[in-house]
């Protein structure tokens, strides 16, 4: 019989906030953290906003010569796991031994700022400009092994890359570590940082980024008008723990993560398929192997991207999914005020659900004001909504056609 998983800690980077606290208030009073791009030229791009992590300094965490050798998005899931271990009240060492405690942290397109830096060094000034540190500065793998080594986790350790399914699939691969007895305690979630010349460029080339230029009004999932996802950066960190070793340690628990459906479109390389039949089928895996009925299922946190296809298709896929009972949950994308953080999404949002089962409250989906007559779900429109969460899914779903589906309900 499979071991039962809990969640006991969270942390954040994000948009709205440098923690959970921070960013859960402001996702609840329907804050954006959406603004005019400030990381690079903005006259460089027909995309004009961007959700960037503010006023960050990661040496205020993390030893200045060490900081150094990370690259920005390494920083943000350093910073997401010191505060969701301290909130877990997990002490490696002490209340779990080093070789069983692994971590799996997923990301998307890894150090694309180093890269680029070290590139540009690299023509104009030949090899002996390049960075030694460039490699393991960039590498995707990079946030999972400097989060161990700033605890001494000694356990399994792993980096899921599955696009913008990255987090998600992460955490649920990290489930499945616990759930099969290699560890007891997982560091997990999902970390990006992609506000550089080239993500700026290549998805601006491909037409996938928003070009409205107001940042209030540029993410509005399932709105009429959506023309794009508001590219963005941070960290959603979870720490997941095997139920038992929780419960010896009097350890808080946020929810239990009791189903992960997983697969692929095979459909395209960018575009979901029309039919949403592959979600369907990752959402009642997660459902199947949580225990739960399809009616049980309280709010699902959208991937919700603001593209035209995306929340067109994911809505057809909740009805088919959900039949009738898709009329009465609730349904919101978050990004409507974090923007998309491309493989560090996934951790965010998860970290959105659990905190939805915990405080009976669904965070809104901002900037719907034109309803489109093919969507006609709840989508918690603008404010947030207190109603009764037991059962949660966040889902996620990437470029290659990869889909993650995380189940969370109460502990009972």
């Amino acid at each position: 019989m499979s071991r039962r998983v809990v969640v006991t800690g969270v942390g954040a980077v994000t948009p709205l906030g440098l923690d959970v606290e921070s960013t859960w208030n402001k996702l609840l009073r329907g804050q954006s953290g959406i603004g005019m791009l400030t990381r690079r030229n903005i006259d460089a791009y027909p995309a004009k906003v961007a959700a960037e992590v503010k006023d960050f300094d990661p040496t205020n965490w993390i030893d200045r010569k060490e900081a150094r050798r990370m690259d920005r998005f390494i920083h943000f899931a350093v910073v997401g796991a010191i505060e969701a271990m301290k909130d877990a009240g997990v002490t490696v060492g002490e209340t779990v031994d080093s070789d069983r405690i692994g971590v799996w942290i997923g990301n998307g397109v890894g150090g694309l700022e180093t890269y680029e830096e070290n590139l540009r060094a690299l023509d104009k000034r030949g090899y002996k400009r390049v960075s030694p540190f460039t490699v393991p500065m960039f590498i995707t793998n990079m946030a999972s092994g400097q989060v161990a080594l700033q605890f001494g986790a000694q356990g399994i350790n792993g980096c899921t890359v599955t696009a913008c399914a990255s987090g998600a699939h992460s955490i649920g691969d990290a489930f499945r570590a616990i759930q099969r007895g290699d560890a007891d305690v997982m560091i997990t979630g999902g970390t990006e940082a992609p506000i550089t010349d080239m993500g700026m460029g290549a998805f601006s080339s491909m037409t996938a980024l928003s070009f409205n230029p107001d940042p209030l009004t540029a993410c509005r999932p399932f709105d009429r008008n959506r023309d794009g996802f508001v590219i963005a950066e941070g960290a959603g960190i979870l720490v997941l723990e095997e139920l038992e070793h929780a419960k010896a340690r009097g350890a808080n628990i946020y929810a239990e993560i009791a189903g992960f459906g997983a697969n692929c479109d095979a459909y395209h390389i960018t575009a979901p398929s029309p039919d949403g039949a592959c979600w369907v089928k990752a959402m009642h895996l997660a459902v199947r192997e949580a225990g739960v009925s399809l009616e049980d299922v309280d709010y699902i946190n959208a991937h919700g991207t603001s593209t035209p296809y995306n929340d067109k298709y994911e809505t057809l896929a909740i009805k088919k999914a959900f039949g009738e009972h898709a009329y009465r949950l609730s349904v919101s994308s978050t990004k409507s005020m974090t923007g998309h953080l491309l493989g560090g999404a996934g951790g965010i949002e998860a970290v959105f659900s659990v905190l939805a089962i915990k405080h009976q409250i669904v965070p809104p989906t901002i900037n719907y004001q034109d309803a489109d007559e093919e969507m006609d779900l709840d989508y918690v429109p603008n404010i947030a909504k207190s109603r009764n969460v037991k059962v949660a899914l966040s889902n996620s779903f990437g470029f290659g056609g990869h889909n993650a589906v995380l189940c969370f309900k109460e502990l009972i």
